[in-house]
């Protein structure tokens, strides 16, 4: 059974996979890069700090618990003890997948670039969505992250699905733990969450 749920897994990668083309490599490229979001991460923090003023210490300790745990369970927890290569790593697929970049590390289950983009996605809109209604367009942002790792071959599918579910639980833990940590510590109350 879970051989071919792999095996399906394989076909819909190699799908995704071949729709590649050679000027879409560099954009692609950029879109996969952590550091090319470093913007949107300092514009996301500004109006942390504009929403929030004296309590944005408390949520930026949530954000920064909601990524630690995102990677934590995706890297240092299932990717050793799941250890399904990576689609570049795959001796069945050798000659079939196109790599953009390198062939990262050996173990691809789960997606940490998934789980870390789809954990911030969450955070973000619980903690700012109420004021800010575009931070919904997040979710599409992760999507967008986390296909490119499909398109630059060193990820299947489910490791796609699985990192953000992995990122969604972690956002979600940790957003609960901030709202507790507002009540006991913050000087202005959360003012209710978009769930």
């Amino acid at each position: 059974m879970v051989e071919q749920i792999f095996a399906f897994d394989r076909e819909v990668f190699l799908w995704f996979n071949g729709w590649h083309a050679d000027f879409m490599d560099p954009l692609i490229a950029i879109i996969t890069n952590r550091f090319t979001w470093i913007p949107l991460y300092l514009l996301l923090v500004f109006l942390l700090f504009k929403k929030y003023r004296q309590d944005s210490w408390i949520w930026v300790i949530v954000i920064g618990l909601t990524i630690l745990l995102a990677d934590q369970i995706a890297s240092g927890l299932l990717k050793p003890w799941v250890a399904r290569l990576r689609p570049s790593h795959e001796p069945l697929l050798e000659g079939l997948v196109h790599i953009v970049g390198g062939r990262g590390g050996t173990y691809g289950f789960v997606s940490s670039h998934s789980s870390n983009s789809f954990a911030i996605a969450l955070i973000v809109w619980k903690m700012l969505g109420k004021l800010y209604p575009w931070t919904k367009w997040m979710f599409l942002w992760a999507a967008l992250v986390a296909y490119s790792r499909i398109y630059v071959g060193v990820h299947y599918p489910l490791d796609i699905i699985g990192g953000a579910l992995v990122g969604l639980f972690a956002a979600w833990i940790s957003f609960e733990i901030g709202v507790l940590l507002s009540k006991k510590f913050g000087k202005l109350q959360y003012d209710g969450g978009q769930l």
